[in-house]
């Protein structure tokens, strides 16, 4: 039984998909499975997704970063952090980072890449349409 009414009613507004779900990666033939972080940002991200995947042009920045336009804007929970390869980032509050490399900013992290080895390599050089999805872990 819930042990508060608060509880009960947070079950219920989120649906079994979003409840049970990772972040699915998709990027050329390659697939991803990432962990959501817990924060607003990450939840409007999800909630996002449960709409439908959302696929973004993404390009090198920086040397360490694929860097696209969400075309929405998510509220943003920044912090000076330091990115670490399999970093999916906020950035600005409209646009997406995938880190194969280092930085240190303030952003949002939204999730984080179970397995990132070898994302350099398998998101290769230049522009790639890099499609995020929900994946149901049930």
């Amino acid at each position: 039984m819930w042990e508060t009414a608060s509880e009960a009613e947070a079950a219920a507004a989120t649906s079994p998909l979003q409840e049970g779900s990772a972040l699915k990666i998709t990027a050329g033939q390659y697939e991803f499975r990432a962990t959501f972080e817990e924060n607003s940002s990450a939840e409007e991200f999800r909630d996002l997704l449960a709409q439908g995947p959302v696929t973004i042009v993404m390009e090198d920045y920086g040397g360490f970063e694929k860097v696209g336009p969400l075309g929405t804007e998510l509220s943003r929970n920044d912090m000076q952090i330091t990115t670490q390869p399999g970093d999916v980032i906020l950035y600005q509050g409209d646009q997406i980072t995938l880190y194969y490399g280092t930085n240190s900013w303030t952003f949002t992290r939204l999730a984080r890449i179970d397995n990132p080895s070898g994302l350099r390599e398998k998101l290769g050089d230049g522009t790639v349409e890099v499609t995020f999805s929900l994946e149901s872990l049930q």
